[in-house]
């Protein structure tokens, strides 16, 4: 007979306790233990739906390990494929998480879809068939190597894998996955775990990737606990502003390749376009004698793109003044404004301070320090900063522009848009000795910097 008893988990690290803890003795989080019911079967294991080959393994030296290049898979999607590091590893597992409604299920769809001669599984457990069939009519891609299914159930999802030996699996989502060992309701923190380790030896027993679409919080993590982010190969983060029309794919954890790419997509209305040159998009051309704009020359990456940075400076209508950011950190704003007003002499403490990242981007990058306080000084004195210049630059508390990295792709993806000068940080140029035609001029201070900008 199974067994049901009360346990309590941890809802962030996933830790097991038979009773209710104030604070997690693991994590050290206070106040995330949550009750589950928990079906203990002992009579059947269910091993015909969990083996999936005949895997022993055997302690080994390093110099028997032969460690191969794993072939990829390429998906067909160029943006996809650098994120991923160069494509699919097989035997890997893949969690793409993102708010709801951002387009995680369309971009999954699109690019099995794309994937012509791969056989590919489509475990729906949110959606129905029809519900699916008028998403791939939208996108406009017909491809009869896409099996769709419809199935919450752990054991009958492995039975239709069985069935039908597919070379790629998707689930969307884990979080709606239940299996019958426990007895705990889907996506509930056990639920989560148990169903992530059974899809992990999965795919490492037969070889065939997987792809979990997963859930975030309010948060903005990835719902369930912390050890489904541990136990898969890699987590894609897909995020973006509803409200615009890109998105951006970064990747989280990556075994397989480098966590400092990204994708940019467009969202229209026949799926999501790849965006190979996100500067000229990001760009627009109609700011002529506007103040507060300023074009920084940010990497995120490897990738270099120019992105406009707007600034808005206002007096402060009732006294206290307001600091707002979109698509920038808030706390490092309020330090460039800081050093504004230390180290330049600008008084801005009686100001409302107002600063976008155009298109709904978030960056990241430090070296956009310089074009943000650029914008602002514009803003606040009102005075516009000429079209073909560019700025890059990290900003230090005394008031100096610190060296970037990747100097030489930021000056040349300048020179590629028509850019006449930039401005970059002194000294950051050594060993660089190639001939552009862009003006380079270096500045050490942010007092430099608006000398050339306003004089």
């Amino acid at each position: 007979m199974a067994k049901l008893k009360s346990v309590y988990f941890c809802s962030s690290c996933g830790y097991e306790s038979p009773k209710w803890m104030g604070k997690c003795p693991a994590c050290g989080e206070w106040s995330t233990f949550v009750e589950e019911l928990v079906r203990k079967d002992t009579a059947s294991k269910q091993e015909d739906t969990r083996s999936f080959g005949e895997v022993r393994s055997e302690p080994m030296t390093l110099s028997e390990i032969k460690a191969d290049e794993l072939p990829r898979i390429d998906m067909n999607d160029g943006e996809l494929n650098r994120v991923l590091g160069g494509g699919l590893v097989p035997a890997s597992v893949v969690l793409i998480g993102g708010e709801p409604g951002i387009g995680k299920s369309t971009l999954v769809l699109q690019t099995i879809l794309k994937l012509s001669g791969v056989k590919s599984l489509y475990v729906s457990g949110e959606e129905s068939a029809g519900q699916l069939k008028l998403r791939a009519d939208r996108i406009g891609i017909q491809n009869d190597d896409c099996l769709i299914v419809c199935e919450t159930n752990l054991d009958e999802i492995f039975k239709h894998v069985r069935k039908v030996s597919p070379q790629l699996l998707v689930i969307d989502s884990v979080q709606t996955i239940y299996s019958e060992v426990l007895e705990s309701s889907p996506g509930s923190i056990s639920q989560v775990r148990e169903c992530a380790s059974l899809l992990l030896k999965f795919a490492k027993q037969s070889g065939t990737p997987v792809l979990l679409i997963g859930h975030i919080t309010k948060e903005g993590s990835i719902a369930g606990p912390k050890i489904l982010e541990h136990m898969v190969d890699a987590v894609l983060q897909f995020e973006g502003d509803q409200h615009y029309m890109y998105r951006i794919l970064r990747g989280v954890k990556n075994r397989f390749g480098s966590t400092a790419e990204l994708a940019i997509y467009e969202m229209n209305r026949s799926g999501l376009r790849e965006v190979s040159n996100p500067s000229e998009l990001l760009l627009t051309q109609n700011h002529d004698g506007l103040s507060g704009v300023a074009i920084a020359a940010a990497v995120e990456g490897v990738r270099p793109f120019l992105i406009e940075t707007q600034a808005l400076v206002s007096t402060a209508a009732y006294g206290t003044p307001q600091r707002s950011a979109t698509g920038f950190d808030i706390r490092r704003m309020n330090m460039l404004l800081a050093v504004l007003e230390k180290r330049a002499g600008f008084k801005l403490a009686q100001k409302d301070v107002f600063l976008n990242i155009a298109g709904g981007l978030r960056v990241s990058d430090p070296g956009m320090d310089l074009a943000v306080i650029s914008a602002v000084l514009s803003s606040s004195l009102d005075m516009t900063i000429e079209n073909e210049t560019c700025l890059c630059g990290e900003v230090g508390l005394s008031g100096e522009i610190r060296p970037v990295h990747r100097i030489e792709q930021r000056i040349q993806e300048a020179e590629k848009l028509g850019f006449s000068r930039i401005l970059v940080p002194f000294n950051n140029l050594k060993g660089f000795n190639k001939k552009m035609k862009i003006d380079i001029q270096q500045v050490k201070r942010v007092s430099d910097a608006f000398r050339l900008l306003f004089s």
